[in-house]
């Protein structure tokens, strides 16, 4: 018995030592703070998951644009999406984006549907498996945005090296141009003519297009006596030759009638396309003979690579953040007096005023517009009077007399959109800049058109070399060196 007492008083003893009691104060804490992760992980839980996933990605793949925002904030129709797909199969960040999206708006509806549990859900809306359908009873329009739409899968990789990857990511651009779809019955009509050695579109530009519902159609004015009526926008993209008198004259006369035109010129000298020169003057655009350098807005030391400053208002300004638009090539535009005083003529983009106009034999320096726009009030009539004399101040009086707005809108480079530019250097507005242009053509209506976001690697690289360059190369590792010799060297003598 004594000997159990005593160990019990020894037990007692090394339980009312400093070190265990500072030990179960340890365990007492260590408790307590499981205990507030696992409560913190509960709630956590019960948090939208459109909250949850923060977008830590370098490009912000999650990340919703104003425009979008805006579209959302203005609907009035209900607009309902059904998702094809396994949700549990389904990559995370395509359902991630998904539900950020429904939680922009409450007119947006989202509903998961598994094809393998609901196989007549594939019958029922017309859709293949891992699509998205998008509808709007208000206006009975229906589209399908795929999975291989929103996560753009990389073919060269999968069909060379058979490993599955992902070239770019365009939740946002596919899903509001859908819902700009289905719940907006305006659809615009683009002409763009052919047969002057125009330059090819690039695949961003006609994804863009179609993302605004655009139609873009090919017209040989050779082919035709005028402008198709349903022409809303009249294209001509980089010109290698003139246009004949005819095609001119007809051009003139769609203007005249209230018509849009745009047109992007190529690096074909003024001197070589008369024509063409002569509706531009007539609107008060004159183009300079030669190359526009700019040593102060240049990109790397090189002039002709150029940095336009903008001077965007209305429309034309949506979505402009970084003001960055590189030209290549680019002719320059002088702004002079129309031939009419009905004409106004302005200027969106230009160069530095310690810019030159280069050509063979001369170099002009002087600012230079490198983008205008003329507009006219025409007013159309379309009278209704018969042969009959009695009737004819009648008729008259019930003539339909309407105001239009001609637009004239000249870039003086087709390298605005060239992809060389536009798919090496995302993060500068060319695209933004031309499709803003295009609709500003267009009453009522917006750029909804978001491109897509590249899932590419981003290296941080050091561009310019200087002072800079010399710091971290040479300087930081010199600071770092000198002072690890102090620290040993006072140790020494201590």
């Amino acid at each position: 018995m004594e000997r159990m007492k005593k160990a019990k008083g020894n037990i007692g003893k090394m339980f009312r030592t400093s070190g265990t009691r500072h030990g179960a104060y340890s365990v007492g804490l260590t408790v307590i703070v499981i205990a507030i992760i696992i409560v913190i992980n509960l709630v956590a839980g019960q948090i939208p998951e459109a909250y949850r996933n923060l977008d830590v990605s370098s490009t912000k793949i999650y990340d919703i644009s104003d425009t979008t925002t805006e579209l959302l904030d203005s609907l009035e129709e209900d607009v309902d999406m059904t998702i094809l797909a396994v949700k549990d199969e389904t990559d995370d960040r395509i359902t991630t984006f998904l539900s950020k999206y429904d939680a922009l708006s409450d007119h947006v509806s989202m509903e998961w549907v598994d094809p393998v549990l609901h196989p007549s859900a594939l019958t029922e809306y017309d859709a293949s498996e891992n699509t998205v359908v998008i509808s709007c009873e208000a206006t009975g329009r229906t589209t399908t945005v795929s999975f291989d739409d929103i996560l753009v899968p990389d073919m060269y990789s999968y069909y060379y090296y058979g490993s599955e990857s992902y070239t770019e990511f365009d939740g946002e651009g596919q899903l509001t141009s859908a819902v700009n779809y289905v719940t907006n019955d305006v659809e615009k009509t683009i002409y763009q003519t052919t047969g002057h050695g125009e330059g090819t579109l690039s695949d961003t530009i006609t994804d863009l297009m179609d993302k605004n519902n655009y139609s873009l159609t090919e017209l040989n004015l050779l082919m035709t006596t005028s402008i198709p009526e349903d022409c809303d926008l009249l294209f001509m993209y980089a010109p290698t030759t003139d246009l004949s008198e005819d095609e001119a004259e007809m051009i003139g006369s769609y203007l005249d009638q209230g018509g849009k035109v745009m047109i992007l010129l190529g690096e074909t000298n003024a001197a070589e396309l008369p024509n063409l020169e002569g509706i531009l003057e007539e609107y008060g655009i004159q183009s300079a003979d030669g190359y526009i350098a700019d040593p102060q807005r240049c990109y790397q030391g090189n002039y002709y690579y150029i940095f336009p400053e903008l001077s965007l208002s209305g429309d034309m300004a949506d979505g402009i953040s970084s003001e960055m638009v590189l030209l290549i090539n680019a002719h320059g535009l002088n702004v002079i007096d129309p031939s009419r005083d009905t004409i106004t003529t302005t200027s969106f983009m230009s160069s530095s005023d310690q810019a030159f106009d280069v050509t063979e034999t001369t170099q002009e320096q002087g600012s230079y517009s490198l983008g205008a726009v003329a507009e006219e009030s025409v007013s159309t009539s379309d009278d209704d009077s018969s042969s009959d004399d009695a009737d004819t101040e009648e008729s008259s009086d019930e003539s339909d007399t309407e105001e239009l707005m001609s637009r004239l809108t000249v870039i003086s480079a087709g390298s605005l959109i060239d992809p060389q530019i536009t798919d090496s250097f995302t993060q500068l507005e060319n695209t933004t800049v031309f499709m803003n242009a295009v609709t500003a053509n267009f009453d009522g209506v917006q750029n909804l058109s978001i491109e897509a976001k590249s899932l590419g690697t981003e290296y941080n690289t050091v561009q310019y070399t200087g002072l800079f360059s010399f710091i971290v190369v040479f300087g930081i590792p010199a600071v770092i060196l000198i002072g690890g010799f102090v620290v040993w060297f006072r140790r020494r003598k201590a």
